[in-house]
């Protein structure tokens, strides 16, 4: 069968390349087309675009960009069109993915919804047209289910593909990596500054402003594979912080706590069992929109999935320095962090089990069985 998918950022691409992995053994025949990454192309299919022509963040910046995302919006409707797919799968991305399940839906293809779009924390009222258009859907957070259900909708609940992405990665060495990334013996604090310029230009600066504070550990940067060395060297200007690029996963492995900005990311580093402070801030206009159409009470998952403060959020103009350095010798102490782990540990047993990949994969192909 013909596959199109579209996933709009680097966490799309990852759980795009195991959804692809699981189709596969569904349907040895699978032929993909795709918008994504890296880790999809690797998989096999064509890869359309690549989601870092696409990586806008913040209401000005969409409205500054909004001429060449309906462009690309545009140019995706014809080009579903031409290539005709049995199945359309849109990973999360919902500014760009909601539209094209709407055009989809009327133009007579199936669509499929992997990773629900984040209508719980804003716009519930978007239920309506995702009900109308979106065949099935596949959350991957435990209270999505029962959210869905006040609408009188039922969605699949498949588990969280971060389990199995993290399950299925072979274990480092640490010394090897320590090694080969001139890492000294000092216990280790990443630096996780997003994947988007506007947000590292926006975090990294305050993250890296504790350094100083800290010189018993050592600071690393885990920088985004959608971005260059070159632009992370404008920031780091002290000799006790390290570079390491598309390695956020092997840098969580062997980390003894973190700053994290806020999305998937906070997610990741619960999972490696790595404690942290949760960090955010958007431009002042941004900030004001999003105060007023977000109703939740956290904005980290971990917190959202557990319904309670398990990590520490500090949120624009609580995140500076002084606030970040007491919440970083938090989470260094033993007792804080032996409630991190237990927390840690419910944290997991919500999710679910493995299997979230194959789950899904088996309720997009099964119509066609």
């Amino acid at each position: 069968m013909k596959y199109y998918i579209i996933a709009g950022e680097a966490s799309g691409d990852l759980h795009g390349s195991n959804l692809m992995k699981a189709i596969v053994k569904q349907d040895p025949t699978a032929d993909f087309r795709f918008w994504g990454g890296d880790l999809m192309q690797a998989v096999g299919g064509t890869l359309v675009k690549h989601y870092k022509e696409r990586a806008f963040m913040g209401f000005i910046e969409i409205i500054m960009n909004l001429r060449k995302i309906l462009g690309m919006m545009s140019f995706c409707k014809k080009d579903i069109a031409s290539y005709q797919p049995d199945v359309l799968i849109l990973i999360d991305n919902s500014g760009f993915n909601l539209p094209i399940a709407k055009w989809a839906k009327t133009a007579g293809f199936t669509t499929n919804y992997f990773i629900s779009p984040q209508v719980w924390a804003s716009r519930a009222g978007r239920v309506k047209n995702i009900k109308k258009y979106v065949d099935k859907m596949l959350v991957i957070l435990p209270f999505e289910k029962e959210f869905y259900k006040k609408y009188e909708y039922d969605v699949h609940f498949v588990g969280h593909p971060l389990l199995d992405a993290i399950a299925d990665r072979p274990k480092i060495d640490s010394k090897k990596f320590r090694t080969t990334h001139k890492l000294d013996t000092r216990d280790i604090i990443a630096l996780l500054p997003g994947s988007r310029k506007q947000e590292i230009k926006k975090m990294l600066s305050v993250m890296l402003s504790v350094v100083a504070d800290f010189p018993d550990y050592q600071f690393v940067i885990a920088g985004a594979p959608s971005q260059d060395r070159e632009f992370y060297s404008q920031f780091i200007n002290d000799t006790n912080v390290t570079f390491i690029s598309n390695k956020t996963y092997d840098l969580l492995s062997i980390s003894t706590a973190a700053l994290v900005t806020s999305g998937t990311a906070t997610l990741e580093t619960a999972l490696y069992k790595v404690p942290q402070v949760v960090c955010y801030k958007a431009s002042n206009v941004s900030y004001q929109i999003a105060k007023r159409i977000i109703t939740l009470e956290y904005i980290s998952l971990v917190n959202l999935i557990m319904d309670k403060e398990v990590v520490k959020e500090l949120i624009q103009h609580d995140l500076n320095t002084k606030n970040l350095k007491i919440e970083l010798t938090k989470i260094l102490d033993g007792e804080n962090r032996k409630k991190l782990f237990h927390d840690y540990h419910d944290l997991e047993l919500k999710l679910g089990g493995k299997g979230a990949s194959e789950n899904a994969a088996k309720l997009i192909v099964e119509k066609f069985k």
